[in-house]
């Protein structure tokens, strides 16, 4: 599925948050969306997953105007995994990722042999199948952000949006998210906060400062060393090193003047 985010404005109680975005994620690829604070990450990636309607343009799922849609059928195709998730104590992972299958029910809907089949499906490509019995209070930070990609994954999206998935994760742990995330084949545009983890993760940037685009493309053209210091605040450049990963480099003297 083919995200395009066309020409979208947001206000917020009478200030500008967005003007005038445009994004294209590509299907099956992982768009990275980053940029300093207070950017419009996030309210960008909540007119997507429809928690804000954008005041002006549109958000388009294979053409089609997201926000035209019903809620329950803009729910079957777009799965959201929030950085501050609720996460239910009570309940067991197996419930937690089953509560995915929820925009396919209806008021009075049983849990059907698909939807055994979907949630176990989702277990197991967020590697969390042998964590179906815990509860979610025994379980480490990253091992919950795998459970609640791996409801997100029991809705069957076609799109899938991530608001800093790898927020207050150890190292390890981010890599492995990450290294999930990629192998999915999932359209997914997600919030990064680490410009290493976006550049190595990521088959393209969009660079978002001040509600506005300013980069957009393949890593490398995406983080320029001009765009390093102008939107982040940094000297530094971006290189593929010969075993095909980009790194950043920054100078001894990383602060740049704004």
């Amino acid at each position: 599925m083919r995200l395009d985010v066309a020409g979208v404005g947001l206000t917020l109680g009478g200030t500008p948050v967005l003007d005038d975005v445009r994004l294209v994620v590509r299907p099956g690829t992982v768009v990275g969306l980053v940029g300093p604070n207070g950017s419009g990450k996030s309210s960008l990636l909540r007119t997507i997953y429809r928690s804000l309607r954008p005041s002006a343009g549109a958000v388009l799922l294979d053409g089609t105007d997201l926000w035209s849609l019903p809620v329950r059928a803009s729910a079957q195709r777009v799965a959201a995994v929030l950085q501050d998730g609720a996460n239910p104590s009570a309940l067991t992972v197996a419930e937690v990722v089953e509560l995915g299958r929820t925009p396919h029910h209806g008021l009075v809907s049983r849990t059907t042999p698909a939807d055994r089949e979907a949630v176990e499906t989702a277990m197991a490509r967020a590697g969390v199948t042998g964590l179906a019995a815990r509860p979610m209070a025994s379980l480490s930070g990253g091992e919950r952000q795998r459970v609640h990609l791996a409801r997100a994954l029991a809705q069957r999206p076609e799109l899938l949006v991530l608001d800093e998935p790898t927020n207050h994760l150890d190292i390890r742990a981010r890599f492995e998210l990450l290294e999930v995330v990629r192998g999915l084949g999932v359209t997914t545009l997600a919030v990064l906060h680490e410009l290493d983890l976006a550049a190595r993760s990521c088959d393209q940037l969009v660079v978002l400062n001040r509600g506005t685009v300013a980069a957009a493309g393949e890593v490398l053209l995406a983080l320029t060393p001009e765009i390093l210091r102008e939107v982040f605040g940094v000297h530094a450049k971006a290189e593929r090193h010969s075993d095909g990963v980009i790194r950043l480099t920054y100078a001894a003297d990383p602060l740049a003047d704004l």
